[in-house]
């Protein structure tokens, strides 16, 4: 170990006199006049005379209160090589003290506040964009989208919900939704009820359809789901639900067409608009509706008339004929009749059924909606998917991945829903929508609260 009149402070080789004649450098001669950097303890002092002789006294009465306690408090010597405790280092007083005297000042208003965060142009407007909610409780599934406004007409959807629940199970034979229906269905809805509670809502619409409209208990387990849930929900009328999704479909209508039939094959129902567009078609397409019906029938119900696992052509074609004479019973039926078959109509179809089509067409090895929406299908095509589903045993269906063994026992009777409409109104072309009352729902309450309009231009033209 080197005698300590050679040994050398930390920096001294840089700050002391040069080592063997040599000349200081810029950086060492600007240190030498500029003198050593002030200790903390120094800073805290400096800091202290800036005050106001009172205010002076007292933060040096707590300075020596706390040097004080600081001794008092201090642990024994650590052993070699042990870490020095963070915190007791040197100065570590006087920056308590200036700690201290930065908070008194600014109890006396001497220092400024630290400014506000200053809130970004799109922050602003996105913490201003609405949130709304539509829940769709059918026969056959509990759906939910929870979605803002963007582009007029148009919406992001950030989270979304689907589960069958089957709540139409067994109502075509009992008159009354079954207790394990009514359970499956309420544990969906709370998952439902996280969801909404967990964010912002501005507007919500919640409604329940044919199961409940039809069912002798639907109001009691309406009010069911409200005291186990929390969630109210309206049952809508067939009326509205034809009106909802024509709305929720409505852009993927043909805008050169002239006139065309909606249809929506639900769980224990299914709705059908006939839309004539020969005076061009509105933003809103519910007003070309000029004749609507609520068949009282759908996959779930057909299938438990006839049977769905194993459906031979001959009661297949049964369940087309029964569709038919329903649809007989429509009296606006015939309203389009002039142009049924040409180039200017086509059909329009939003359902588990015409998704299934699509996505047995596209041969997806897993559905994408973002394929199967908006998708056109011919009438040739059709008749394929059809007779080729109708042909496959009950295995075959449950092995296709856009099938699956949820739909196994309904697609078919899907098909034969299908075939009648398409027998009562036929068609070169048919367009899938994937998408429906839930979309109706959002467009609707964004027209109502004007989201999409567009803000006055601030130097318009005022007249009185």
């Amino acid at each position: 170990m080197a005698p300590a009149s050679q040994r050398t402070e930390p920096g001294a080789a840089r700050d002391g006199a040069p080592k063997d004649g040599q000349k200081l450098s810029k950086r060492q001669r600007r240190r030498r006049r500029k003198g050593p950097p002030p200790l903390a303890a120094d800073r805290a002092t400096l800091a202290l005379h800036d005050l106001p002789p009172s205010l002076s006294a007292k933060l040096t009465e707590a300075e020596r209160a706390l040097r004080a306690r600081s001794g008092a408090d201090e642990a024994p010597p650590a052993a070699k090589g042990r870490r020095r405790r963070r915190g007791r280092g040197r100065g570590g007083v006087a920056a308590a003290a200036v700690a201290a005297t930065h908070a008194a000042a600014m109890s006396t208003g001497m220092a400024k506040p630290a400014p506000a965060r200053r809130i970004d142009r799109a922050e602003g407007d996105a913490a201003r964009i609405p949130t709304y909610a539509a829940l769709d409780l059918g026969t056959n599934n509990c759906r939910l989208l929870i979605a803002t406004p963007t582009r007029p007409g148009q919406f992001r959807v950030i989270d979304a919900f689907s589960r069958i629940v089957r709540l139409g199970e067994g109502l075509g034979r009992t008159g009354s939704l079954a207790a394990g229906a009514m359970d499956r269905a309420v544990a969906a809805l709370e998952i439902c009820s996280q969801k909404l509670s967990a964010r912002e809502i501005s507007g919500a619409r919640l409604i329940a359809t044919e199961a409940c409209r039809s069912a002798a208990n639907g109001a009691e387990f309406i009010e069911r789901v409200q005291r186990d849930t929390g969630l109210a929900l309206e049952i809508v009328t067939r009326e509205t639900e034809a009106r909802l999704a024509v709305s929720g479909c409505g852009s993927l209508v043909d805008r050169s067409a002239k006139g065309a039939v909606l249809f929506d094959i639900g769980g224990g129902s299914t709705e059908i608009a006939l839309l004539d567009l020969r005076r061009g078609a509105s933003r809103r397409l519910s007003n070309h509706i000029v004749a609507w019906t609520s068949l009282p029938v759908g996959v779930v119900t057909l299938a438990e008339r006839h049977g769905g696992r194993d459906v031979p052509p001959e009661v297949f074609e049964r369940m087309i004929r029964e569709v038919e004479e329903m649809i007989a019973g429509f009296p606006g039926a015939g309203k389009l009749d002039d142009l049924v078959g040409g180039e200017g109509f086509h059909l329009l179809g939003t359902s588990g059924t015409v998704t299934t089509l699509a996505g047995v067409q596209l041969e997806l090895e897993r559905y994408d909606r973002r394929q199967v929406d908006g998708l056109w299908l011919a009438s040739a095509d059709i008749d394929r998917l059809v007779g080729r589903i109708a042909g496959w045993s009950f295995e075959e269906r449950v092995a296709n991945p856009c099938i699956g063994s949820e739909r196994a026992d309904l697609v078919l009777a899907g098909c034969a829903i299908l075939e009648a409409i398409r027998r009562v109104w036929p068609a070169r072309t048919l367009r899938v929508a994937d998408r429906g009352l839930r979309e109706g729902l959002l467009t609707e309450m964004m027209v109502a609260d004007g989201v999409w309009r567009r803000p006055a231009p601030t130097n318009a033209r005022q007249t009185v």
